[in-house]
């Protein structure tokens, strides 16, 4: 059976056990019980599942909030987006090492300017405005361009209901909104598997 990893932040998360189910007769789906947080604790991540578990057949990830996060007392993003790019090079390298299919998904959009806690108890307290997760996202939309790399544009997913299918917190997706991520990620692990990606 082929193997998918899933790696990314409290986004991936939440869509994490409905691209399992969705794709449990086809693939054996593995994600770390860990928060990927910022893109440089992901490529962290990312190493430890290639370490333990081997080579995998498609890795899915995402980045972003973490990232453009400034957290008080920080006065700036915690990585620059000109940083984000450059770790984002660097997990590409390490999964094709450790992989044969790439594909990378977009931050989902914010509804408004606001901060909440981090639902996965790490203690982080993510500020969010939509003009910072478009800079990224074109940012890294650049970076795949350039490396070849699909791009599953979970913006424009969530941008098909009028609120980006937020739950309360503004931050984080509601059930239905994750349940849809899971069935656009299940559909291009496949596709990119049958090569029509």
């Amino acid at each position: 059976m082929k193997r998918v990893l899933l790696l990314g932040d409290s986004i991936r998360m939440g869509y994490q056990e409905y691209v399992k189910e969705l794709l449990k007769d086809e693939y054996e789906v593995y994600f770390s019980e860990d928060n990927g947080r910022f893109a440089t604790y992901t490529l962290w991540q990312a190493n430890q599942m290639f370490k333990h578990h081997g080579h995998f057949d498609v890795v899915h990830w995402n980045n972003g909030y973490w990232d453009m996060n400034v957290e008080a007392p920080m006065t700036e993003a915690m990585l620059p987006v000109e940083d984000y790019c450059r770790c984002l090079q660097r997990i590409i390298r390490l999964c094709r090492e450790n992989a044969d299919q790439i594909l990378f998904a977009t931050t989902t959009p914010g509804l408004q300017q606001g901060g909440a806690l981090d639902v996965e108890n790490t203690g982080g307290f993510i500020q969010y405005r939509n003009e910072w997760v478009t800079a990224y996202n074109d940012a890294a939309k650049r970076v795949m361009k350039q490396e070849g790399v699909p791009v599953n544009d979970l913006y424009e997913l969530m941008c098909q209901d009028k609120n980006y299918y937020k739950c309360p917190d503004m931050l984080h997706l509601t059930e239905e909104g994750y349940q849809i991520c899971a069935k656009q990620i299940a559909d291009l692990v496949r596709a990119v598997v049958r090569g029509k990606k």
